[in-house]
């Protein structure tokens, strides 16, 4: 147990480190980190869909396609306009439809189907982070990084996945969504989402410049809802594949699927409620 409890941390602490340094440092180590986390991620989905008798995703190609999208999003976020450059990414998701024509596998449909699921649930999520982590200057067409934004929805995400399991264990009764999580409390989630206030609050000390404190508890408590329900889909698609984590590549922590379960609704909500409230 002991043993198994310092391989969790020591991977946890890495783990934490690598993101926000990446994110933190620059806006290439950004860039960097989530292509590859991208590539990996929808790897790692299609991996687990493939594992079905009638399945077989070009995992290949879907990676090709996450990397094209994500590089699309970074640069059009960084020279606004430039929509030409996702001329490789379109001909890629033709190609996924056109290919099976082709493939002659048991159920083309499947596959499609679940390309499809790759770009839109796993790798549109992270494209979309550039978008948070480009502003654009004031009276100019030029953007700037800004690393605040993106590192606030993770950092918000793990202050109340920590609230919600340190309260869950103390006061935990009442399940809430037991078919799906049957360890998740009422009172673990609802401990979780005020600490990610509080944290909020905090934020907004250090940077009331970027938005009011008034936005980031909304932006909190956004992550906060459709980071829960991010979790309790994967926990659905791994719980209908039969499969405890989604992978083995962080010891103690499963794949990468498990990490940023939370993040693929977390970061398209903050983008909307961003972009609604006028700071995206």
């Amino acid at each position: 147990m002991n043993r198994n409890l310092l391989q969790r941390t020591i991977t946890g602490i890495f783990f934490v480190v690598t993101l926000v340094g990446s994110i933190v440092l620059s806006s290439i180590s950004f860039g960097l980190l989530f292509c590859l986390v991208s590539a990996m991620s929808v790897n790692e989905f299609c991996n687990l869909v493939n594992r079905q008798d009638d399945v077989s995703v070009n995992k290949f190609v879907a990676m090709a396609g996450a990397v094209c999208l994500f590089l699309g999003f970074f640069y059009c976020s960084v020279y606004p306009g430039q929509y030409a450059v996702f001329t490789v990414y379109i001909f890629i998701l033709v190609y996924l439809l056109v290919s099976e024509l082709y493939r002659k596998k048991k159920n083309p449909i499947a596959d499609i189907a679940y390309a499809m699921m790759s770009q839109l649930y796993v790798a549109l999520p992270f494209a979309l982070l550039n978008l948070l982590a480009f502003q654009s200057a004031d009276d100019s067409d030029f953007t700037q990084y800004h690393f605040i934004l993106p590192l606030s929805v993770f950092v918000f995400i793990w202050v109340n996945d920590t609230g919600a399991y340190c309260t869950g264990m103390l006061f935990g009764r009442h399940r809430l969504f037991e078919r799906i999580s049957p360890k998740k409390s009422w009172e673990g989630s609802i401990g979780g989402c005020m600490f990610s206030l509080l944290a909020a609050w905090g934020v907004s000390l250090f940077f009331g410049n970027i938005m009011p404190m008034w936005k980031w508890l909304g932006l909190a408590l956004t992550i906060v809802i459709f980071g829960t329900w991010g979790d309790l889909t994967e926990s659905l698609i791994k719980r209908t594949l039969g499969i405890k984590d989604s992978g083995n590549l962080l010891p103690g922590h499963g794949g990468m699927l498990d990490r940023f379960d939370s993040a693929l609704m977390a970061i398209p909500s903050a983008f909307l409620y961003l972009l609604l409230i006028g700071n995206c």
